[in-house]
């Protein structure tokens, strides 16, 4: 089992794989706040016993893996054996398959966010660099999201999870994007009183949290669901009341 300074050293490698990260990085990322005379030599021990652990999981040798190049060291594996990589490359791809192919984007995205086991990088997150891009994963975690939830609203209303849309959209209020595909799933499913108070609530916590207004969009979706405006689509009806009244 890998410690966690041995984690910190392959999270910094395998978010760069085939590119060396330099010692002096690596080290600053270990013990940037605790300064260590011996750093230089602490981190060479970090790294077998890494190279031992990759080793014991790949076959290959363990300094043809986790390769010393160019002042640094390097992972040398193939950018799709990291989930990482292959769920940015997946939601980049979905991403832009969600307008013009909604069904191959939900297949795409699903797959992109099916990677996911837990919080970004969640044993490594000590270090500025590893925050920062663990940071980045989420944020891009929750764009994929975004995207799925579209495609789904694009091809069929009843298959985008209203109550997990919500619950986000509470969790990341500065994210008006959620708030206003709530809304819309909400009005799709003949619920316009409760996608109307989703645009309030929302305006309520900007204002409390932030100090700002919705934007533009979501003021749109607002005015578009008072208007019942054509292009929302048609509400979903629970009851068909247009049939003959029963004698």
């Amino acid at each position: 089992m890998a410690s966690k300074r041995t984690s910190v050293v392959l999270t910094l490698l395998a978010t760069s794989p085939g590119i060396p990260v330099p010692f002096d990085e690596i080290v600053d990322e270990l013990w940037g706040d605790q300064p260590m005379a011996n750093a230089r030599n602490a981190l060479q021990a970090n790294v077998g016993r890494l190279r031992r652990l990759l080793e014991s999981v790949t076959g290959r040798k363990g300094d043809e893996t986790l390769r010393t190049a160019n002042g640094g060291y390097l992972l040398d594996v193939p950018t799709d054996a990291i989930d990482a990589h292959r769920f940015l490359r997946l939601a980049d791809a979905g991403g832009d398959l969600a307008r013009r192919d909604p069904d191959r984007a939900i297949a795409t995205l699903e797959e992109a966010l099916g990677l996911w086991r837990g919080g970004a990088l969640m044993d490594s997150c000590d270090g500025l660099r590893c925050r920062i891009r663990a940071a980045h994963l989420e944020e891009r975690r929750i764009s994929a999201y975004e995207d799925l939830t579209a495609a789904k609203l694009a091809v069929d209303s009843a298959r985008v999870p209203v109550s997990e849309l919500r619950q986000l959209a509470v969790e990341h209020s500065e994210r008006e994007r959620l708030s206003e595909l709530l809304m819309l799933a909400l009005y799709r499913d003949g619920r316009q009183a409760e996608a109307l108070e989703v645009f309030h609530s929302t305006r309520r916590r900007l204002a409390d949290d932030l100090g700002l207004e919705p934007g533009r969009a979501l003021h749109h979706a607002y005015q578009a669901i008072l208007r019942q405006a054509d292009l929302l689509g048609e509400p979903r009806r629970v009851l068909d009341f247009a049939g003959p009244v029963p004698a």
